[in-house]
């Protein structure tokens, strides 16, 4: 019996529904799913570190009921993984649209998975941003009481 494996990752940092689309997404297009969670150290080399650390994430995603196996991602290139573990199809949000076409080469179907524009951790942490250095300009703008000696 061949069974249809899927691969998708990614950082899953403060997790959202789009996170849960993708992977739910995945899911649908094959037998076995299998999560590669981004490690701190791999985040950490193409954009700002997490918030969340890596342990937390890679349990937030194990938690799912989606994934079959769920594994740290170490590198961005997916040659090495989609040989070893016999991967058929690898999906990916479209923020990273044509970055793994390479992957068709060696008989792999690729999907971006369209959510570039919806909710996104960084739009996240932006905006959490946003709303906290608006609450401290408030703060920041008050008299300070007396200091009844």
């Amino acid at each position: 019996m061949n069974q249809v494996i899927v691969y998708t990752s990614g950082t899953f940092d403060l997790f959202h529904s789009n996170h849960l689309k993708m992977i739910k997404y995945a899911k649908g297009l094959g037998d076995v799913l299998i999560v590669g969670v981004s490690t701190d150290e791999l985040v950490s080399s193409y954009k700002e570190p997490p918030i969340i650390p890596f342990e937390e994430r890679i349990q937030i995603i194990e938690a799912l009921k989606y994934p079959d196996i769920v594994i740290p991602q170490h590198s961005l290139d997916h040659t090495e993984i989609v040989k070893k573990l016999h991967i058929n199809i690898f999906v990916v949000g479209d923020d990273w649209l044509g970055k793994y076409d390479y992957l068709e080469k060696l008989g792999v179907k690729v999907f971006y998975f369209p959510y570039g524009k919806g909710v996104s951790s960084s739009k996240v942490k932006k905006q959490i941003l946003t709303n906290y250095l608006e609450m401290k300009s408030k703060i920041d703008k008050h008299e300070n009481p007396d200091i009844i000696k």
